[in-house]
């Protein structure tokens, strides 16, 4: 049996989990509401204000599936009941962000700026100090959207390992390199 597909899920109170006929699991709740299409093979029951998951065989296919739609399907239920949340440095000389609605407009060290539409059920807000490090910080109820645009947004300027120059996580650390040592 596979360890994280035989966990029920917990349903917490203001969240409504609907199961069609043709296997799209429905979760709404006050965050948003949320849409998976389930494979055929894996079965779901809503029972006693939890979730659970049955899947057809023991086959290879099936096992890996059970797990990851009950982990899909957790994800789902917790965006819709608190959200996710991600938060990015931006740390480099004269680099500058600034969120205008759903568009990222940002200044990294190119000849010309970056704009970057975000999904619209992502929120972005950013915050420029004096002195201090411009930071992005991105909301949404779906865990696989807000992902996928924190990455894209790093890959516009990695850290490098030689000044840490770049964008990154909030707490990820970068193991810097040493420079050329001096010639004697």
């Amino acid at each position: 049996m596979s360890r994280i597909g035989k966990l029920p899920i917990a349903l917490p109170k203001g969240v409504e989990v609907k199961v069609s006929d043709d296997n799209v699991l429905t979760v709404k709740g006050p965050k948003g509401e949320l849409t998976q299409q389930v494979n055929p093979a894996i079965t779901m029951k809503v029972e006693d204000g939890q979730l659970h998951f049955e899947r057809a065989t023991e086959s290879r296919e099936h096992r890996s599936l059970h797990g990851l739609y009950r982990a899909l399907a957790n994800n789902m239920v917790i965006g819709v009941s608190e959200g996710f949340k991600t938060v990015q440095e931006v740390i480099g000389v004269g680099y500058k962000v600034q969120a205008q609605g759903q568009v990222l407009e940002m200044d990294l060290g190119y000849s010309h700026k970056i704009f970057m539409e975000l999904a619209p059920e992502i929120k972005v807000e950013t915050v420029t100090e004096k002195g201090k490090n411009p930071i992005i910080t991105m909301t949404s109820c779906n865990k696989e959207v807000l992902g996928m645009a924190a990455a894209k947004i790093r890959s516009l300027r990695k850290p490098e390992p030689y000044k840490g120059k770049g964008i990154r996580f909030q707490g990820e650390v970068v193991r810097k390199k040493a420079g050329k040592a001096a010639a004697k």
